[in-house]
């Protein structure tokens, strides 16, 4: 049976939930901690990493957001805007690009895999050709 979800599209999966909320990701990634391959459970990982680094950005950026409704000051708003946008920009790009490489590594994978699996029907093939007796 030929399974539907790949391996590079169950990382996409879990990059992609990654990017969109923590719940997600607590699902898909935690499934696939749990239940996945080890190719899966290190990308689970490394997203989880990833995750925590902009768990952790957006929750300095809300503590200055918080005092600078005490600031009441312009300027500090225009920083916090700024900083919002930088950190908006560098997880997109981030999470894209993990994406992107996900997708290249496993498309580049699996062709030698397939490669590998043809030489082997193939040398499997000749040597029972040889072990045949002569009648």
């Amino acid at each position: 049976m030929k399974e539907v979800w790949t391996k590079s599209w169950k990382k996409v999966l879990i990059w992609a939930c990654g990017f969109v909320s923590i719940i997600a990701f607590a699902i898909a990634g935690g499934y696939a901690i749990v239940k996945g391959e080890d190719d899966v459970k290190s990308t689970a990982k490394r997203c989880f990493v990833v995750t925590l680094i902009f768990l952790a950005a957006d929750a300095f950026m809300s503590i200055l957001s918080g005092i600078a409704g005490f600031a009441s000051s312009s300027v500090f708003y225009d920083i916090i805007r700024l900083l919002n946008f930088i950190l908006l920009i560098a997880k997109i790009g981030i999470y894209a690009a993990a994406i992107i490489i996900t997708l290249v590594s496993g498309r580049s994978a699996s062709q030698p895999a397939a490669q590998v699996a043809e030489r082997k029907d193939e040398t499997t093939a000749q040597t029972e050709e040889e072990e045949k007796p002569e009648q």
